[in-house]
């Protein structure tokens, strides 16, 4: 009886605390995704039969006056928006049937200019960075950003910046030509650069001095205490030194401020998969579905400032991922668009299948690869 309970409780506690609030920041990413697709296309005049948050069977949805279903589906991991003549897996033209009408011709997808089409395919990853952007843009208007003066307050003994020469009390003005201001900034630097030769410059004793260290991969806890690992040179920043203080903006600055953060997070994205695929980051720091749900529930139990927080960084990533050049993405419809816009003409429907056929195993393997990950490699 009383494992029956515990299975009953620990089943429901996974429910509320973990699924849950994974599914709530996951609906939010993709219901901002597909209502930028929705609202450009719509903008563009293509017509739109049906909006869906889900997969699989309709749980339930009403239609609008325009036509378009709008529904929520059985498989709560994904959604689409179907636009109008738009029925073949590849998104080719195809589908479109010799009987339409001319006012059906004139607001089925493929019909459209290859801008109005590639607009409407680029909003839904815009959106999602839009997203990140407006979430970021409030906080930092809300709680401002905590800081620190670039100082150096320790030298870990044997790490690289023991071996380059560093010393307490050394403040950093650039790091390979990039200025920096605050010890984040060298820390955003540092943490994506690992084996990586970077010059450093530092202010000491009123004398500009240069450095070069080589980060090496340490392992730190993020935010929500789950080891991650990132790149250091082994300097430690504390109250003595780095003059800790809360900088506050006002509503223009904290955009700005957002901006900045975003672009960080892009730069920094592009630069760990250019370097995963080169062999040179940690396979465990892509996490798939299991690992975001269990990132959901530790944020969920921090309160609704940390989900909020961790959707705008889901929102950012599945915007990215989007646009990565690979059909069935977002990204590989940009691919065939850019080549129509060049050549003139569609590519072909044959061409254009087989590049989705393939896309659909690279992409499916990938989600195999982080599931494994979260399952069993990097427990």
């Amino acid at each position: 009886m009383t494992d029956t309970l515990s299975y009953i409780f620990g089943t429901h506690g996974l429910l509320i605390g973990t699924i849950l609030p994974f599914l709530i920041v996951l609906t939010v990413v993709v219901f901002v995704h597909e209502m930028g697709h929705y609202l450009v296309g719509r903008w563009c005049g293509i017509g739109v039969q049906a909006f869906s948050i889900g997969f699989g069977p309709e749980l339930f949805g009403f239609n609008d006056r325009s036509g378009t279903r709008w529904k929520l589906s059985a498989i709560p991991l994904g959604g689409y928006v179907k636009f109008a003549g738009d029925e073949s897996v590849a998104s080719s033209p195809i589908g479109l049937s010799e009987n339409m009408t001319a006012e059906e011709r004139a607001v089925a997808f493929h019909t459209q200019p290859v801008w109005k089409r590639a607009a409407t395919v680029f909003a839904g990853p815009a959106f999602n960075i839009l997203l990140t952007v407006a979430i970021f843009s409030v906080f930092f208007a809300l709680y401002g950003r905590m800081v620190a003066d670039p100082v150096v307050a320790e030298v870990r003994p044997g790490g690289p910046a023991a071996v380059a020469g560093f010393q307490p009390g050394d403040r950093f003005i650039s790091v390979d030509g990039d200025k920096v201001e605050t010890f984040a900034d060298v820390q955003r630097h540092v943490s994506a650069r690992a084996g990586d030769s970077l010059k450093f410059v530092v202010e000491r004793k009123g004398q500009e001095v240069s450095l070069t260290a080589t980060p090496e991969l340490a392992e730190q806890k993020d935010a929500l205490g789950n080891p991650v690992k990132v790149a250091a040179i082994g300097v430690v920043n504390n109250q003595e030194f780095g003059n800790f203080r809360r900088v506050t903006y006002n509503p223009i600055e904290s955009v700005g401020q957002a901006l900045r953060e975003s672009g960080f997070i892009i730069a920094r994205t592009g630069q760990f998969f250019s370097r995963f695929f080169a062999g040179r980051e940690d396979k465990c720091q892509l996490g798939g579905p299991v690992k975001i749900a269990t990132m959901a529930g530790q944020a969920a139990s921090q309160g609704i400032d940390w989900l909020i927080q961790l959707t705008a960084m889901l929102s950012i990533g599945i915007g990215l991922l989007n646009l990565f050049p690979l059909p069935p993405l977002d990204g590989g419809h940009l691919i065939f668009y850019a080549v129509e816009a060049v050549i003139r003409r569609p590519v072909k429907p044959a061409v254009q299948e087989i590049f989705f056929r393939i896309g659909f195993l690279l992409v499916l393997g990938f989600m195999g690869f982080v599931v494994f990950n979260d399952l069993f490699a990097c427990r």
